[in-house]
């Protein structure tokens, strides 16, 4: 299927400000190149959505990440029949990260993902093509954080203060990549989540170790309910999209791998694994 891609802003009027998105989609139109800075990729941009109702992925950003560091995923679950938009958090992204580690980019995360969604809701271009009973989120690392805090998990700051935020009842399935968890370890912290849940870690991550992902699996609700399968050789960031050859040098860390693994090709089968878990848990197969 054709993939469409399309960018809009999304108002924050708490904090009066507006954040940038990029969606990618069925299309009807044959793709053609696209780049965005240093990366390329094959979307038909600005095409119309190609008739039918398809089930909602957003994506959360890591701490000082960026939207388009998952853009194989994107393109992947939109080939296969989803819309899927990734936001860009305020003041924790790659060109202003002012709220790195702050009590406020905690709180602000996870309702601006609800916000991008209240938007869908009421955009003449996508809401009818919406089913906004079947919602996935999406989210690496402080974005994984970000995920949690919406299926109704109550993170806490280093102060053991508890962090304000709202739980989204429209979201239904989540995928957690090298989840940063440390914000829920007093206990009970997780129990309200209930929700399926695939986890994917990498063998050597050692920004988010194992022990975040075992917060989830066994501080949710219903532990069966959660998927987890760590990925051999990974690091942290092999969850990122490719970079371009000339990026991979050893002072840009994200684009780095632990020695031998292949990010290439690891990003034709994870998107594709999440892909089956999204399908069944939304009713798509």
């Amino acid at each position: 299927m054709p993939v469409g891609f399309h960018t809009f802003s999304v108002s924050d009027d708490t904090q009066h400000l507006t954040f940038p998105v990029i969606a990618f989609y069925p299309a009807t139109q044959a793709p053609q190149p696209h780049t965005i800075g240093p990366y390329s990729m094959e979307v038909a941009l600005d095409a119309p959505v190609a008739p039918g109702v398809y089930p909602l992925v957003v994506i959360s950003h890591g701490s000082g990440g960026a939207p388009i560091l998952y853009r194989t995923i994107a393109l992947a679950l939109a080939a296969r029949g989803y819309v899927v938009v990734l936001l860009e958090h305020p003041g924790n992204n790659r060109l202003d990260n002012s709220l790195k580690g702050t009590w406020q980019n905690l709180q602000n995360r996870p309702r601006h993902v609800s916000l991008t969604i209240d938007h869908l809701a009421s955009h003449p271009q996508y809401s009818r093509y919406l089913d906004f009973t079947r919602i996935a989120v999406i989210g690496h690392s402080l974005g994984a954080y970000t995920a949690l805090a919406l299926a109704g998990g109550q993170p806490w700051t280093q102060e053991r203060e508890a962090v304000p935020v709202k739980a989204d009842k429209r979201i239904s399935t989540l995928v957690l990549l090298a989840p940063a968890t440390a914000y829920y370890l007093p206990e009970g912290a997780l129990s309200a989540v209930n929700l399926p849940i695939l986890i994917l870690t990498g063998e050597h991550d050692d920004i988010t170790p194992q022990w975040h992902a075992d917060l989830v699996i066994k501080g949710v609700q219903q532990p069966a309910s959660v998927s987890w399968h760590e990925v051999k050789n990974a690091g942290h960031f092999s969850f990122l999209s490719p970079f371009p050859q000339a990026m991979q040098r050893p002072g840009l860390v994200p684009a780095l791998d632990p020695p031998g693994f292949d990010r290439v090709a690891f990003h034709q089968v994870m998107p594709l694994q999440i892909a089956d878990f999204l399908d069944h848990h939304t009713g798509r197969n």
